[in-house]
């Protein structure tokens, strides 16, 4: 399968801070929901333009603003400026190729994350960027294309009596970063899935695309591992170089996501044996089945060679030849064939 082109290169040359979009544009149209909420109430909307967010005015103690599908280098820089971001931070945005990373930028905090889905057959792997920028009573959310991901926390805010509405922004940043990382459990089981499913078809008749098949599932499983251990750093670093952004017990909940993308690390590297054990399997069954088509064809041909030597002598140009001149020479050339033939049978079908 083809990658899409990130096209980096269009960048070289330019200043830092420079705002181009770089990646695929995965929606037709750009959005934006918030969730303006405190302990007491929530106000859920949805902005009709993009500039709309600059001007907004926020009604309650924390602001959850999720923009999805924003490539436009202007739109971003006036949400920029409106909540004073970087412009390192704003071009991270736009460059949808990152790695999964966190960088403090005084009052705010910017981390990458990655979600993953299953992409249908041939079996793939289709990667959405999202960025998270957590500040004081704010929390922006850039992602390529609108998922289900945050959805069960929205379900969460919307309940009057929720925790997480009095719990403070940094409750809420950890409550997404939770929801990405399990995500990853979901991914992990279809690949596991897939690869029961790839088991079954070598071991019974395997299909002309099978080793293609074995291939993509090990390319998936090696991207995957390759983008999980810079979240690792990332988890790892919350508690270390970050921990001013979130609260001590905070901590603790941080400290158990870390654990979960270990866990998930684990899989990974048990998927990543599956898929070599998998290969194998795959070149020793292919090559068992060559094997028996092989002693089946020496088979016969070992039946058949007395045959060919009978009828070799038989067939040269001597004038005196025993059975030449008897009217059943070739019944008895014919019969001393056949017997040979079948003790040759009887011989091998004991032997197994």
């Amino acid at each position: 399968m083809k990658k899409p082109k990130k096209l980096r290169s269009r960048k070289a040359g330019m200043p830092p801070g420079t705002l181009v979009a770089i990646g695929e544009a995965k929606t037709a149209e750009a959005g934006i929901t918030l969730l303006d909420f405190g302990p007491e109430a929530l106000v859920e909307s949805r902005l009709p333009e993009m500039r709309d967010l600059a001007h907004y005015r926020q009604q309650h103690a924390c602001l959850w603003a999720n923009i999805y599908g924003l490539r436009d280098p202007v739109e971003l820089s006036a949400i920029g400026t409106a909540f004073g971001l970087h412009p390192l931070m704003l071009e991270d945005i736009l460059n949808t190729n990152q790695r999964q990373k966190a960088e403090s930028y005084g009052d705010y905090l910017y981390l990458v994350l990655h979600r993953y889905e299953v992409g249908a057959a041939p079996v793939c792997l289709v990667q959405d960027q999202i960025s998270l920028v957590i500040g004081k009573g704010l929390l922006l959310c850039f992602q390529e294309r609108p998922s289900k991901t945050f959805e069960p926390i929205r379900e969460r805010l919307r309940k009057s009596n929720a925790v997480l509405r009095s719990a403070g922004m940094d409750m809420l940043a950890y409550s997404l970063i939770d929801s990405v990382v399990d995500s990853y459990f979901a991914v992990i089981e279809q690949l596991d899935e897939h690869a029961e499913r790839l088991e079954l078809e070598i071991l019974g008749r395997p299909g002309p695309t099978v080793l293609e098949q074995i291939h993509q599932f090990r390319r998936c499983v090696s991207q995957l591992r390759r983008n999980l251990h810079p979240l690792r750093e990332l988890l790892g670093g919350l508690g270390r170089e970050h921990a001013h952004y979130f609260g001590s017990e905070i901590q603790l909940y941080l400290r158990d996501v870390y654990d979960h993308t270990v866990h998930i690390l684990e899989s990974l590297d048990d998927l990543r044996d599956l898929a070599t054990s998998l290969l194998d399997v795959h070149l020793t069954t292919s090559s068992h089945r060559v094997n028996l088509e092989l002693r089946a064809l020496t088979v016969v041909a070992t039946i058949f060679m007395p045959a060919t030597l009978i009828a070799g002598i038989f067939g040269m140009n001597f004038r005196s030849m025993p059975w030449l001149d008897l009217p059943a020479g070739f019944f008895y050339a014919t019969g001393l064939m056949l017997t040979i033939a079948v003790v040759m049978v009887a011989l091998f079908w004991r032997r197994r």
